[in-house]
């Protein structure tokens, strides 16, 4: 994927969200590759911890940094990834959890799911995404999880 296949507006939101990450690190070009997800996240990619990592992030500040053009190339890359997973992949992981087979998991069980499992979230991230989601929790304490898959898979909604 060259600059051409990049829209100007694009190319000026990573262009925008990398000065500002310079600017808070010392304003000389560079952002520590530990911040290389966080950046991607702000220009709405949703890349998973490994795949940072496996793009030349890093968990310590101060191990590597990385110029605009460097770090372009790693959107370029993350942005080329067609599937983050699908709404399959997530049923398939709350169904284990639907003792039932009725399409509904405890909102307990779905806190546990989100915080101890795979690319663990934190508490706070998991209240953001349940106020974002605007999830209805019945009066026995269940989600419907395909509701939920299918809201979090649209993202937040935009304002």
């Amino acid at each position: 994927m060259s600059d051409a296949d990049l829209t100007r507006d694009e190319l000026e939101d990573v262009r925008d969200v990398f000065d500002l990450f310079d600017f808070w690190d010392g304003r000389d070009g560079l952002i520590d590759a530990s911040k290389v997800g966080d950046l991607l996240r702000c220009v709405q990619l949703n890349p998973t911890n490994d795949l940072v990592k496996s793009w030349g992030g890093t968990e310590k500040t101060g191990e590597k940094q990385y110029s605009y053009e460097e770090f372009l190339a790693i959107y370029k890359q993350t942005k080329n990834v067609k599937e983050w997973g699908t709404f399959r992949d997530f049923e398939e992981a709350f169904k284990s959890f639907d003792r039932e087979g009725q399409g509904y998991i405890s909102a307990a069980e779905m806190r546990h799911l989100l915080t101890a499992m795979g690319e663990r979230l934190e508490d706070e991230d998991v209240d953001e995404i349940i106020k974002h989601t605007d999830i209805t929790i019945d009066l026995e304490g269940n989600v419907k999880y395909n509701d939920f898959i299918n809201k979090v898979i649209a993202g937040p909604p935009m304002k």
